[in-house]
């Protein structure tokens, strides 16, 4: 059985202690619309020196819609967090259901890690759907759509084409819609824990049969949820674009990210003296996950941006315009952290066994995956009076410090094998053929 180390334990703690000071210091320290118009605030002077970002107020009018952006930036750093760690907890879990519907062999070994990661996925899921209720209740802003004026004809603030989808975006249907992702999204994992554990124990293989027949069912469930998932969550943020291949690019961010996760945790357990039938193969196989879903997650990205900027649409380039003028450098910067690196090195197929490699590797693409979410959300939300300060990084922290906490603990909850599936025997000896 593992054993939460002290030191892993006050890691975490340290985390979130210091992240929870930090975004509460980003809330308390927006700017008011006189510092604004004097730029008389660090916030406002941190702004001023960051070249793609117009803090100089021009009018009153301008002043205030400064105010309202900067007020939106605690929020959305800290939803960008929010987002990528559930996104991570539940990449992990279709990747699992992925395992037992197609009744693979290779990764029984890595079950239990799988399992600890998705235990994040109550707190997560819980965590994300708190801040869409109080977004709906107007404490931010984040989800312009949400505002009523703009579905009162008879306001200047009027906008058609998002009264036009008021049927679809509008508060209690998309908090309805919430709680159906969610509640089945966390059935099937509570499940899914529940059957894996008690067939450690069984004379038979019943959990196991009904493990792969609810699996997928899950896949179905998943795939379909994952997608409006990214149009209310994401996509809603700029409700005046769309893109027909928006979920399927926020699942290839999720998967690899997810994959990546399960390959650090393997490997920092094994180094622990832990998970000692886990072999270089396995990580080998971890290794070509990231390195395929890298390269999927770029002709995603491509197909996306080559479309859209080729065809030219208005209504459509927009997204791709705000994002090339206002946040160039990590719009262009995490295509080179979440394909040419990953590309360039784990291309090698000696690389994918060297666990240093495969961490630095990792570590890489997991920071790519975050700024990809946080080009996401920051231009619908804060426009270009963004940078990389106390909330973003006090946010991150905070998930992190609770991620650890939880995945860890929850290791500590069963032994690290599932000793009596099916397939427990050929992952012990699993081994690819040009691997020592």
């Amino acid at each position: 059985m593992y054993q939460l180390p002290n030191t892993v334990r006050n890691f975490a703690f340290a985390l979130i202690i210091i992240g929870a000071i930090g975004v509460i210091y980003g809330f308390l320290s927006v700017p008011t619309l006189e510092e604004i118009k004097n730029s008389a605030h660090p916030v406002v002077t941190e702004l001023s020196h960051h070249s793609d970002a117009t803090v100089a107020p021009e009018s009153d009018e301008h002043a205030l819609h400064v105010l309202h952006q900067l007020q939106n930036k605690p929020w959305a750093a800290l939803y960008v967090a929010i987002f990528f760690f559930m996104m991570i907890s539940l990449g992990v879990l279709a990747f699992y259901a992925i395992q037992h519907a197609a009744q693979a062999g290779w990764s029984v070994v890595l079950f239990r890690v799988m399992e600890a990661i998705t235990a994040y996925l109550p707190f997560g899921t819980l965590l994300l759907f708190l801040f869409l209720v109080f977004s709906g209740l107007h404490f931010n802003h984040i989800f312009v759509w949400m505002d009523a004026e703009l579905l009162n004809p008879e306001s200047a603030k009027y906008d058609e084409l998002i009264a036009n989808k008021s049927s679809y975006l509008n508060v209690p249907f998309f908090l309805i819609r919430a709680a159906i992702y969610i509640i089945g999204w966390n059935t099937y994992r509570y499940l899914a824990r529940k059957w894996t554990i008690a067939q450690d124990s069984a004379s038979d293989n019943k959990n196991y049969f009904k493990l792969f027949k609810l699996s997928a069912a899950f896949l179905v469930f998943f795939i379909v949820t994952e997608s409006m998932m990214s149009w209310d969550w994401i996509m809603s943020l700029d409700p005046h674009w769309f893109s027909t291949l928006f979920g399927w690019y926020i699942f290839a961010s999720m998967i690899v990210s997810s994959v990546t996760t399960i390959a650090l945790i393997t490997i920092y357990l094994k180094s622990k003296g832990y998970l000692e039938n886990v072999n270089n193969s396995h990580i080998h196989d971890l290794g070509k996950f990231m390195f395929g879903f890298s390269v999927f997650w770029a002709y995603l990205w491509f197909s996306q941006f080559m479309l859209i900027w080729y065809a030219n649409i208005p209504e459509e380039v927009t997204y791709f315009v705000t994002r090339m003028n206002d946040y160039k450098l990590p719009f262009l910067g995490m295509v080179a952290l979440n394909l040419a690196f990953p590309l360039i090195i784990l291309m090698n197929s000696d690389y994918k066994k060297i666990y240093w490699i495969v961490i630095l590797t990792g570590i890489v693409i997991l920071v790519g995956h975050y700024i990809d979410i946080f080009v996401m959300v920051m231009p619908a939300t804060v426009g270009d009076q963004w940078f990389i300060g106390v909330s973003e990084i006090s946010s991150v922290l905070l998930l992190l410090g609770c991620f650890i906490y939880i995945v860890f603990n929850a290791l500590t909850k069963a032994p690290l094998l599932a000793k009596r599936n099916p397939f427990v025997k050929e992952s012990e000896n699993f081994h690819y053929y040009n691997i020592d």
